[in-house]
């Protein structure tokens, strides 16, 4: 959609908005990471929906405006009739999503009662789903698989030919689908406490499946035909337990089997209670003998940071230099042309601040105008000069850290490149220190290899977080380059493991002499990879930019369409409009460098 388009979009859904909430305040946005609510702002996912025609894709207007419409039905019902603080899925991990996945059900109910004609518009949304479940299914992870499996199973929809294994995952839950059963209290639920005992239920009733020897779910990063008893074993009864404790705050900060029950909760008491006091309470084998360093000290005895299993297949391509001259002077004049008139102001600012420090009553330098009448009527006055003292800010280097993952493909990538151009350009000129960094991950068959003869060997893998994807880092132009024609080639790859990359970047940077050192990371949400625990990354990178915060670097990220790094760096920055990346992130860079210590 084209920017006029979208904001015309987003004018009409926002009255539609405070139409079905009733809340005048109420606005609606469309950007990346939706749909979801901040605070009086309805996001809506940026997707477009497609339609094929003599095998083209060519865009759905109409559908595309039905699917945005039925996700607005989704917030406008939470709004309504959903307790939505107690429903951070983004601490609460697979618990609460399940937990999400049973709400929503009940809040639609309830709006379709009320308003029979959003059934049209949960039919786009359903179907939408559907098909990103389909087109993502190879690089889901198992316990994402079951989320998606049980889904369907409430929403009464067959399980998608498409969707490997999924048939044996809707009969592994159906095992749980008894009378008085968690599925039965979930399709149930009347509130947002039972929805949330429900999921912990639910996820206690998978966990408990581990003592008959279930042998019908997918293991991350590994074939399925190779699955194992021992193994499958293992991750049923690590399954939900990691963020357990944490999401047992969300029930009005009472421990999750003290919490008190609210109507309709009743029936499943005994499975709720059976989750605080299951195998998730005592390390596994596994986490026992992972080294002291990767485990925590709570009951959950998961790692919390994310080890790789081997870093030998890790690339890092240094680009320098190698782009094509003509393209780097291309968007070189387009980076000048949206940031000029904010280079030159910073110019001014560092200029005037430069200007006024001089040290004076010196035997060398320049003469100081102040000093010549003294030097004049004062015979032997031999410190008539003065010299100028280097700015604050000047003294600084500047690493610029880029999210390349598959995401970031289309529109945000030119304006990444765009954006890391200007900034760079101009940090050049003004005489600063800079380095422009990308990091992204692929499946590499060397590294699954390695992984699968780990395995066979014996090996115990439970403090490992990836185990089939090697870290592609690219540098763009280093320290100490004056070519930056390698910013010409910017380009996506696939999955964003942030933490290791932020790593390796402070790293780099930390080994520059400098007075002040800041690393810029431009994000487009938080941290994945196929092979790894979603919540294990998001634990990891905030530990390293703790860590990188420690050491004197000043951190800031810079959201694309997405306030995911608000959670994670110090100062963060989000970029709404993506024709606005390049002017925001100068202007923060400008604020950053003017500061003074």
């Amino acid at each position: 959609m084209d920017s006029t388009r979208i904001d015309d979009l987003e004018v009409r859904l926002s009255k539609l908005a405070r139409v079905l909430t009733g809340e005048p305040r109420l606005s609606v946005s469309i950007g990346a990471g939706g749909p979801r609510v901040e605070h009086e702002r309805f996001v809506l996912p940026s997707r477009v929906l497609k339609i094929t025609k003599d095998g083209e894709s060519i865009e759905d207007v109409e559908g595309e405006e039905a699917l945005l419409t039925g996700y607005l039905d989704l917030l406008a019902a939470r709004w309504r009739n959903s307790a939505t603080h107690r429903l951070d899925t983004a601490q609460a991990g697979v618990t609460g999503r399940i937990a999400q996945v049973i709400e929503d059900r009940r809040v639609w109910r309830r709006l379709v009662a009320d308003l029979p004609g959003a059934k049209r518009y949960m039919t786009c949304w359903r179907a939408q789903l559907a098909h990103d479940a389909a087109r993502r299914w190879q690089t889901l992870t198992w316990p994402e698989r079951l989320v998606w499996a049980f889904e369907r199973t409430l929403w009464g929809e067959p399980p998608d030919v498409n969707e490997r294994g999924a048939s044996s995952l809707a009969a592994a839950l159906r095992v749980l689908d008894v009378d008085q059963g968690p599925l039965a209290a979930a399709r149930e639920s009347d509130s947002t406490g039972a929805s949330i005992l429900a999921a912990r239920a639910i996820v206690a009733g998978v966990r408990s499946l581990a003592s008959g020897g279930a042998n019908n779910m997918m293991q991350t990063a590994r074939p399925i035909e190779a699955l194992d008893d021992e193994a499958f074993a293992r991750e049923f009864d690590e399954f939900g337990a990691q963020d357990d404790t944490e999401f047992a705050l969300t029930l009005d900060g009472a421990p999750a089997a003290q919490a008190t029950r609210e109507p309709g909760a009743q029936t499943f008491d005994a499975a709720a209670d059976a989750q605080t006091s299951a195998p998730g309470a005592v390390l596994s084998e596994a986490d026992a003998a992972a080294p002291r360093a990767m485990r925590p000290e709570s009951a959950s005895a998961r790692p919390q940071c994310s080890i790789p299993l081997t870093t030998a297949f890790d690339i890092v391509t240094d680009l320098t230099g190698s782009g094509d001259a003509t393209a780097w002077r291309k968007l070189r004049a387009l980076a000048r042309a949206e940031t000029g008139t904010l280079k030159t102001h910073l110019e001014r600012v560092l200029k005037a601040d430069e200007l006024a420090h001089w040290k004076r009553e010196q035997e060398r330098g320049e003469i100081d105008r102040s000093a010549l009448a003294r030097l004049a009527v004062s015979r032997g006055y031999r410190t008539p000069f003065r010299v100028s003292t280097h700015a604050s800010g000047r003294d600084a280097a500047v690493t610029l850290l880029l999210d390349l993952s598959g995401s970031m493909a289309g529109r945000k990538i030119e304006l990444a490149r765009l954006c890391a151009a200007a900034l760079t350009d101009a940090l050049m000129q003004l005489g600063f220190e800079a380095e422009v960094l990308g990091y992204s991950s692929v499946e590499s068959p060397p590294m699954r290899e390695y992984y699968e003869r780990a395995r066979a060997a014996g090996i115990d893998l439970g403090g490992y977080n990836r185990f089939v994807e090697r870290l592609d880092l690219r540098v763009f132009k280093r320290f100490d380059a004056r070519d930056a024609s390698g910013l010409a080639v910017i380009e996506c790859g696939h999955e964003n493991p942030d933490g290791e990359a932020l790593t390796w970047a402070a790293a780099r940077l930390s080994a520059r002499k400098a007075r002040r050192r800041l690393l810029f990371v431009l994000s487009d949400g938080c941290p994945s990879t196929s092979d790894g625990d979603p919540a294990i990354l998001r634990h990891d990178l905030q530990a390293r930019v703790d860590e990188v915060s420690a050491q004197g670097i000043e951190l800031v990220g810079i959201g694309i369409q997405d306030d995911s790094v608000e959670a994670f760096y110090p100062h963060a920055v989000v970029v709404r409009k993506l024709h606005e990346l390049p002017a925001v992130a100068f202007a923060t860079l400008s604020r950053m460098l003017a500061r003074r210590l």
